[in-house]
């Protein structure tokens, strides 16, 4: 695919022309996005249509994190390649109608002063702008009680502290984050297992597909629990006599395993005449890193 060979200022400011990091919900728009006109990110990208919005993810461990994050309750939304304010700012919650519009928080060009950082600069004929660092992944989250909060997720590979400059940039980003109370996690490949991520991307069509009945939710929970010993096919078709297709019943079954309803080893393979293995809702949550809220940062 041809995309656009280099960011420079003309790129940034097409990117603010065009509402980049503007809106919430389905209204929102990525910062950088897989698209023709976006730079090439290395890797693969990937788009997932999650909430009736595509999500622009620019590799395979981008799109774990995602899958992870939907899993996680009272998800309320999820803004991916999110724009740091190189200016100071009103709190990311503003947008949500949470806080005022008179309080602002340091941009990314006062913090890299204050930490001694040299802030990137974009150059082009004569024009200078502010490089816009971005954070991979925030999280809304929304309490029945109403009250908001925010993560904040980075994805780097697992060799991320060997380069200084890297090292740098998410100091820089951690500390924006901290500013405005918002959690900041660093997430990497060392802290899940490869498999549940495998997993997760194999029954991701079912279980983040238009919501099954609760009754049928919990009909696939207990017929799961009741019969331990019984291949996932055995499960499916004995759901699929009560769902009426097979296709209900597996989007019944994933579902309850997603909501955490049906606590499972997620490192299980692909092969059908496996049975499935309940575990303590404590373990289920182990195996997703932002669940459980580790990070590679020291």
């Amino acid at each position: 695919m041809r995309t656009t060979k280099r960011f420079t200022p003309t790129v940034i400011a097409r990117f603010i022309r065009e509402g980049r990091c503007d809106g919430i919900y389905e209204d929102y728009r990525a910062w950088h996005k897989v698209s023709r006109g976006d730079p090439a990110s290395s890797g693969r990208s990937h788009l997932l249509n999650w909430r009736n919005r595509l999500r622009d993810l620019l590799s395979d461990g981008e799109l774990g994190q995602q899958l992870f994050a939907t899993m996680l309750p009272d998800l309320d939304d999820s803004l991916e390649q999110y724009k740091l304010s190189p200016d100071p700012s009103v709190h990311p919650l503003a947008a949500y109608g949470v806080g005022d519009l008179t309080t602002t928080f340091p941009g990314t060009l006062e913090l890299a002063k204050e930490l001694g950082i040299k802030h990137h600069k974009l150059n082009e004929k004569g024009q200078s702008t502010p490089w816009h660092l971005s954070t991979d992944l925030v999280l809304v989250f929304k309490a029945a009680t109403g009250n908001r909060q925010m993560l904040a997720l980075a994805y780097k590979t697992n060799d991320w502290n060997k380069s200084a400059r890297t090292c740098k940039s998410l100091k820089l980003e951690r500390e924006y984050w901290l500013r405005r109370g918002v959690p900041w996690l660093l997430i990497s490949p060392e802290l899940s297992d490869f498999r549940v991520v495998l997993t997760l991307r194999r029954i991701a069509c079912w279980a983040l597909a238009d919501e099954a009945p609760i009754e049928l939710r919990r009909l696939a929970t207990q017929i799961a629990s009741d019969h331990p010993f019984d291949s996932l096919t055995k499960v499916l078709q004995l759901i699929q006599a009560t769902a009426g297709s097979m296709e209900l019943a597996q989007n019944a079954l994933w579902q309850a395993v997603w909501s955490a309803d049906l606590p499972i080893d997620l490192t299980r393979g692909w092969r059908p005449h496996v049975p499935l293995k309940v575990i303590t809702p404590a373990q289920f949550a182990q195996q997703n890193p932002i669940a459980s809220r580790r990070s590679a940062w020291i």
